[in-house]
């Protein structure tokens, strides 16, 4: 497993390679100071796994590097990571296609855990912001066509999926195949009229969907 790890502080580059040695024993952390460098770390090891991307860097934002990152490696997930809260800006990252958005306040455990789903092929969207899209009045939301109907069972799906489980977990949760899984993720991206798991749970919030009770037959 290789990951990158950029940021400007060399101490926080190092702290976090610390707390990525607890995913595996053999993990490769390589480290960027600058976005630039990243770029070229990126270019040169095309097995990389996983990007833990800063957002205030000294030679380019958060938004912009996950331009140059879709643009030059579409495939590579992104947590983007920032000291401060700021609900505006984890939606404008989240919509730009990264996988997670966390603070750097936030512990070890929660880094680790996130990192898993990410790994996984999932996205993690904060609870910082569910409640912040929950709060904010309809008139100050983007324009939403009528929300979408969905089955019982890709109700239970979509609810899931809000709470952050992998593809794999909620078959093993619903007692369904992966393919299955899979048919009613897609329904629902369809369903909301977009191409992402990020773009869908931020479309759901924004429409009140919620955890289902997961007992209702397929």
């Amino acid at each position: 497993m290789k990951i990158l790890v950029v940021d400007d502080h060399a101490l926080v580059r190092e702290g976090l390679r610390q707390v990525l040695k607890g995913l595996d024993s053999d993990v490769d952390v390589l480290e960027a100071g600058s976005c630039s460098r990243a770029f070229e770390l990126a270019g040169q090891h095309t097995d990389l796994d996983l990007v833990l991307l800063d957002y205030h860097l000294p030679d380019m934002n958060g938004l912009e590097a996950l331009d140059v990152f879709a643009c030059q490696h579409p495939e590579l997930p992104i947590i983007v990571l920032s000291g401060s809260v700021n609900p505006r800006v984890m939606r404008q990252v989240l919509s730009k296609g990264a996988a997670a958005f966390l603070t750097k306040s936030g512990m070890s455990d929660e880094l680790l855990s996130v990192t898993r789903l990410v790994l996984a092929g999932d996205v993690y969207v904060p609870p910082e912001l569910m409640a912040a899209s929950a709060g904010t009045p309809a008139t100050e939301l983007p324009a939403e066509s009528t929300a979408p109907q969905f089955t019982p069972r890709q109700e239970e799906v979509l609810s899931l999926l809000l709470d952050g489980y992998a593809n794999k977990e909620i078959g093993r949760m619903l007692s369904l195949s992966d393919e299955t899984v899979k048919n009613h993720v897609t329904a629902i991206l369809r369903g909301f009229g977009v191409t992402t798991r990020t773009q869908a749970v931020l479309a759901a919030n924004r429409h009140g969907y919620t955890r289902a009770d997961t007992s209702s037959a397929d």
